[in-house]
């Protein structure tokens, strides 16, 4: 049985541990990594978010706590201007190359052969916020408190019509033929995809973000 003074050590170590954040009776276990530094100014190093040229730098997000990027990017458009992005997305540095990667060599191509046309916008659900995973008082803080997540909600294609994750993931069958292409495929250039079969948090959209797994960091979360 622990001691008294052992009891109290514990709870101030966890009274640290866990920050408060995303408002009023919200908490979360701080998850701060170096990796997450070294690779943002690689990124910004090598220049590699100017994949596309609609990607604008903003001032740093500080915190509170391990919230926050050095340098992030508001991304208006993507796949070299062809593709907006409504709204313009608040990411950190490796997520812009990420993004534009999946809609020219994924999204383009698959709405051309289910549909005929072409997407002309991606819609998203946020990008940055300080919060717990899945808003859960206590868990993990989230990727998107390192603005290296997106929640992506649907598109739009040339002709207007709109496809939803929530509506077209067991809609009609070129829509779910679609969605299904593009989340499968969102694997090769995220490291972790949840989706409307993942859980209910999931239902209405595809998480992606560039988290590192395993013990090499090196692996992957696909569901």
């Amino acid at each position: 049985m622990w001691s008294q003074r052992y009891r109290k050590a514990f709870a101030l170590a966890m009274a640290v541990f866990v920050t408060a954040c995303a408002g009023p009776g919200v908490y979360f276990v701080d998850t701060y990594a170096p990796w997450r530094k070294d690779t943002e100014l690689a990124c910004l190093r090598a220049g590699l978010s100017y994949t596309t040229a609609f990607a604008e730098q903003r001032p740093r997000l500080n915190g509170p706590r391990s919230c926050g990027a050095i340098r992030p990017f508001s991304v208006s458009h993507t796949a070299f201007g062809a593709v907006s992005m409504e709204p313009a997305a608040l990411v950190r540095c490796p997520m812009v190359p990420a993004i534009d990667d999946w809609v020219r060599i994924s999204v383009l191509p698959a709405a051309r052969r289910h549909f005929g046309q072409d997407v002309v916008a991606v819609t998203h659900m946020g990008t940055y916020s300080c919060r717990p995973r899945n808003n859960r008082r206590g868990a993990r803080l989230s990727e998107h408190g390192f603005a290296n997540a997106i929640d992506i909600a649907g598109f739009r294609l040339a002709d207007g019509r709109k496809i939803t994750v929530t509506k077209g993931w067991r809609g009609r069958s070129d829509e779910r033929a679609f969605l299904r292409d593009v989340y499968k495929d969102a694997c090769t250039h995220f490291n972790t995809t949840l989706g409307p079969d993942t859980n209910a948090a999931h239902r209405n959209h595809f998480h992606f973000d560039l988290a590192r797994h395993g013990r090499d960091g090196q692996g992957k979360v696909c569901r």
